[in-house]
């Protein structure tokens, strides 16, 4: 339930007019059952927090300065149901921001979402319904970050007003490093556009040092070591960048709800970034590794308490040292039953397969996002838990 504090009240402040103060507390406690029928070899079966959306408690609020500005902040941390741990030990992993909402767009300063995943994550199942809180549900490793897993820290983050529909936005966030301004540094811009039914989102990521910047900012990974842990993209470790340029789409049609998205990826210069631990692959180094990811899915309210979806992605790596890059295809069926307007049951089955060689040079296995990778070229998995959004 959310409340609203009066800070002004809370002080003994009188209130003014032009000078309104709110603070509001919310959450979402996720927790059920996942199953992996193929996690190394063996099959797993587990009682785990954050299935369908990772488990959070937030603060957000404003102050009205007048005039059509306001101050904003936002403080949300993460933490793990089964165990109560908070997420990889940070108080506010998930977001931290201050900044200004004017006449002519929102100001933030902090750690926060990159504009790419902010404007393609609505049109991706991963993002909606497909298992967002486990993120097996994600396009293969996240290696585009539709889903936002990877947040930007040192960030500077622009949100236009929106007008006829249409709305625009960037982010930079700062390396950080001494004596050397663009290293780490990340770069996000995109667009959207509503019009009724038909929705539509394009958007841009350039990062350097990847392993370091984008992926070295997700709470569990290192700063030192090799943040690439999926086999999908693990070899590209040492790129010196890396490049997402993608677009998004949908249209709704009563209680239907058709969408669509690709996005191309690509790791520069692969050796140009020394990492702990990381050898560049043989024959590959210098070289420009390129994922090419397209998905069509279908959301069905059959009643304004039961949905359900089904996804199919397809995603395509560039050739291997000569050998035929890895290939791999996801079909994604899940329903939610609503409770209540606060409460919901949900129901997720995944299916990855996958084919050629991936980026270690190997013969490529089946590895949903975030699971325990394959033993073999197929993986399925189940959730289903219970949802409570406060």
């Amino acid at each position: 339930m959310k409340k609203t504090l009066s800070l002004m009240a809370a002080c003994g402040i009188a209130c003014t007019a032009h000078a309104q103060s709110s603070v509001t507390l919310y959450g979402i406690v996720d927790a059920g059952f996942r199953y992996n029928s193929n996690a190394g070899g063996k099959s797993q079966f587990a009682i785990a927090g954050g299935n369908e959306s990772a488990s959070r408690f937030g603060v957000t609020g404003s102050e009205d300065l007048g005039g059509g500005y306001k101050a904003v902040f936002t403080l949300e941390s993460g933490f793990t149901t089964t165990t109560g741990a908070m997420q990889a030990g940070l108080m506010f992993g998930r977001q931290a921001f201050v900044g200004v909402a004017t006449p002519y767009g929102t100001v933030t300063l902090g750690r926060q979402y990159l504009t790419l995943s902010t404007y393609l994550g609505p049109f991706s199942s991963g993002s909606d319904w497909a298992a967002r809180g486990a993120g097996w549900g994600y396009h293969p490793a996240g290696l585009d970050d539709v889903d936002g897993t990877e947040r930007a820290n040192n960030a500077i983050k622009y949100v236009s007003p929106r007008y006829r529909g249409l709305q625009f936005g960037a982010t930079y966030s700062l390396g950080g490093i001494a004596g050397n301004t663009t290293q780490n540094q990340m770069i996000s811009a995109g667009v959207d556009y509503g019009n009724g039914p038909f929705k539509f989102a394009a958007a841009y990521l350039y990062v350097k040092n990847p392993n370091y910047s984008l992926f070295g900012n997700n709470a569990t990974s290192s700063t030192t070591g090799n943040n690439f842990s999926s086999p999908v993209f693990s070899g590209y470790a040492t790129a010196a960048s890396q490049q997402v340029v993608g677009a998004g789409a949908s249209y709704a049609i009563g209680s239907f709800t058709l969408g669509g998205m690709y996005t191309n990826t690509k790791f520069f210069n692969i050796g140009g970034t020394p990492v702990a631990g990381a050898k560049p692959p043989a024959g590959e180094i210098g070289a420009t590794a390129t994922f090419n990811t397209g998905e069509a899915n279908l959301k069905y309210s059959m009643t304004p308490s039961l949905q359900f979806g089904v996804a199919y992605t397809y995603t395509r790596a560039s050739s291997y040292n000569g050998e035929s890059g890895a290939s791999y295809q996801q079909w994604s069926l899940g329903a939610d039953y609503l409770l209540s307007k606060r409460t919901d049951l949900y129901f997720v089955l995944l299916r990855e397969t996958a084919g050629g060689f991936d980026s270690t040079g190997h013969r490529a296995v089946a590895a949903l996002t975030s699971a325990t990778p394959s033993a073999t070229d197929t993986q399925n998995a189940v959730l289903l838990g219970i949802r409570h959004l406060f």
